[in-house]
């Protein structure tokens, strides 16, 4: 039969490789590629884009926040 021939092939392109092993091989090669592509498109980010533009903070939220830590704010 058909299913015996295909069992055939895949045994013999194993070679006694253990089948939980192939099915690590499957999963965790693409897994530890994208781990590693993200690391290296992270360093490359940190490198060449520009860093983030903080907002700035208004003069109502600076005062709000002297008030809660106790600061005199000056004017008042």
């Amino acid at each position: 039969m058909g299913g015996e021939d295909f069992a055939g092939k895949a045994a013999a392109e194993a070679k006694g490789l253990n089948p939980g092993l192939i099915v690590l091989l499957v999963v965790g090669g693409p897994l530890l590629i994208f781990l590693i592509a993200n690391i290296v498109l992270y360093v490359y980010a940190q490198k060449n884009l520009p860093p983030k533009k903080k907002k700035p903070v208004s003069k109502k939220k600076l005062k709000r926040e002297k008030l809660k830590q106790g600061v005199a704010v000056p004017g008042e």
